[in-house]
C-alpha cells in the first residue's frame, strides 16, 4: 500500500493492522537496486526472530530513479509492507512523516544498507515493548561493538559525539548510528519541536530526550561500513556543525519547553547524587591529558573539514572555538569532578578566556608559517598547529584548575 507525504497538510494515515507493535520505517533516496534485498532480508528475519506482529515501512525520499516503483513492488509482494512517498529529500523528513502516522506503539528506523546486524533489532526495541526505557539506539563505540570501518570514518564519528558531549552535554555514546526506536507516545511529544530534516535530525531527537529526563537504551552492535555510502562529509559535518550551534542557542535561551517534557515525560532521580569527592593532582593531569588528546584529535579533524571551505585562520578560529567549550566542559565532569550547573558559567568563561590565549598562539603560529612560507603543506601547518596547541594546553591547565578549584569545600 503507498502513501503520499502531503506537503501542507497532515500525512494521510495509511491502512494497517491495529494489532502491530512494532513499525521498521527504511528511509530511501535513489535505491533501487539495494531496496529490494534489503526490505526481504529485514522481513525474513522479523518474521522468524520477532514474537511480535509488525509493519516495515519504506519512506522514499523523492528518489528520481526506480526505488519508488521497486517499493510498490515489495509492497505488493510483502502484505505488512507499506510505501510512504515523500516530494523533498531528507532523512529526519522522511521519519518524521513515517513516524508521526503509523499507529505503531513502537517505532524504529534502519539505514538501508544494513550495516547494522539485524540480530540487535530484538534487544533495541524489547526495553521500549516492556516500558522500560523510552528511546533505543545501536552503538558503534561500546566496547563489545565489533565494527569495520576505516580510520577516516572512525575519527570523524569519534570526533564529532565527543563534540556533542562537550558543546550539548550528550551522555549518550553514538548519535548518528542508523539503528534507532522509540516509544509512540514520547515521539508524539518530541517530533514538533525537532527542526532538523537531514542528518541533524538523530541528534536533536536524543538531546531533546536526554534534556527532558527520559530513558536512552543503548545496544551494543555489530557493523560493517558500506562502501558506497552515499553520505557527503563535508556538507554533512557543516550541517551538523550549524545544528550544533542552533541547538544550543535554543537550550541557553530557554526557547525549548523543557520543564514541562520533564514534568510529563522524564524519569525522577531515585536518591540524591552522591557528594563529590575532590580528584587529586595525579588523576586530575592523567584525566587532562586523555581529554586533551580527545580535544586535540577533534580540533584538527574540524580544521580539516573547515580549512577548504572557509580558509586557514577561519577554520582554526571556528574549530577551536568549538573544541574549547567542549574541553572546558569535559574537564569540568572528568577531571576536577565539577556536576551540576553551579558556577558553571565562570567555569566556562575561565575555559574562553584560556581559548583566547589559545587562538593568540595558534593564529601567530599560523600567521608566522605563512609569512615565511607562502604556501606551506598542509602537514607542516597540522605540526605548527599541534605545537601551538601544546603550549596553549599548559596554560588551560592551570587556568581551569584555579578556577575549578575556587570556593571548593
Amino acid at each position: 500500500m503507498t502513501w503520499t507525504s502531503q506537503p501542507r497538510a497532515a500525512v494521510q494515515a495509511r491502512p494497517t493492522t491495529p494489532t502491530a507493535v512494532l513499525d521498521v520505517v527504511v528511509p530511501v533516496y535513489n535505491e533501487e537496486t539495494d531496496l529490494g534485498p534489503c526490505v526481504r532480508r529485514l522481513h525474513a528475519h522479523l518474521t522468524t526472530h520477532f514474537p511480535y506482529p509488525f509493519r516495515i515501512t519504506v519512506a522514499d525520499n523523492a528518489s528520481a530513479d526506480g526505488t519508488l516503483a521497486v517499493a510498490e513492488t515489495l509492497a505488493a509482494e510483502l502484505p505488512e509492507v507499506s510505501v510512504l512517498h515523500l516530494d523533498a529529500k531528507g532523512r529526519g523528513r522522511a521519519l518524521r512523516a513515517a513516524w508521526s502516522a503509523s499507529p505503531a506503539p513502537v517505532l524504529a528506523y534502519l539505514d538501508v544498507d544494513l550495516s547494522t546486524d539485524l540480530a540487535a533489532l530484538l534487544p533495541l526495541v524489547a526495553p521500549l515493548i516492556s516500558g522500560h526505557s523510552d528511546l533505543a539506539i545501536g552503538t558503534r563505540l561500546a566496547r563489545t561493538s565489533r565494527v569495520v570501518r576505516g580510520t577516516k570514518r572512525e575519527i570523524i564519528s569519534r570526533g564529532y559525539n565527543l563534540l556533542l558531549r562537550g558543546t550539548l552535554a550528550a551522555r549518550f555514546s553514538d548519535a548518528q548510528c542508523g539503528f534507532k526506536a522509540i516509544r509512540a507516545d514520547v515521539a508524539a511529544r518530541l517530533l514538533p519541536l525537532v527542526q532538523d530534516t537531514g542528518w541533524f535530525f538523530d541528534t536533536e531527537l536524543l538531546v531533546l530526550a536526554q534534556r527532558a529526563g527520559l530513558r536512552i537504551h543503548e545496544v551494543p552492535v555489530d557493523w560493517v561500513d558500506d562502501p558506497d555510502s552515499r553520505v557527503d562529509i563535508v556538507p554533512t559535518a557543516l550541517a551538523d556543525l550549524r545544528g550544533i550551534g542552533r541547538l544550543g542557542r535554543a537550550l541557553v535561551t530557554g526557547a525549548l519547553p523543557l520543564a514541562e517534557l520533564r514534568e510529563q515525560l522524564g524519569r525522577a532521580p531515585l536518591h540524591p547524587p552522591p557528594a563529590q569527592v575532590p580528584v587529586g593532582l595525579p588523576r586530575q593531569l592523567v584525566r587532562f591529558a586523555a581529554v586533551g588528546v580527545a580535544s586535540t584529535l577533534a580540533y584538527l579533524l574540524l580544521f580539516v573539514l573547515a580549512r577548504g571551505p572557509l580558509g586557514a585562520q577561519p577554520a582554526n578560529l571556528l574549530a577551536l572555538l568549538l573544541t574549547a567549550v567542549a574541553n572546558t566542559a569535559a574537564n569540568r565532569r572528568l577531571t576536577f569532578g565539577v556536576t551540576g550547573r553551579r558556577d558553571a558559567g565562570r567555569h566556562h568563561l575561565q575555559g574562553l578566556l584560556a581559548f583566547a590565549l589559545g587562538l593568540a598562539l595558534t593564529s601567530g603560529s599560523l600567521a608566522m608559517l605563512h609569512t615565511a612560507t607562502a604556501a606551506p603543506p598542509r602537514t607542516l601547518e597540522l605540526a605548527v598547529l599541534v605545537a601551538a596547541n601544546l603550549a596553549a594546553t599548559a596554560l588551560r591547565f592551570i587556568l581551569l584548575r584555579l578556577a575549578m578549584h575556587h570556593r571548593r569545600p
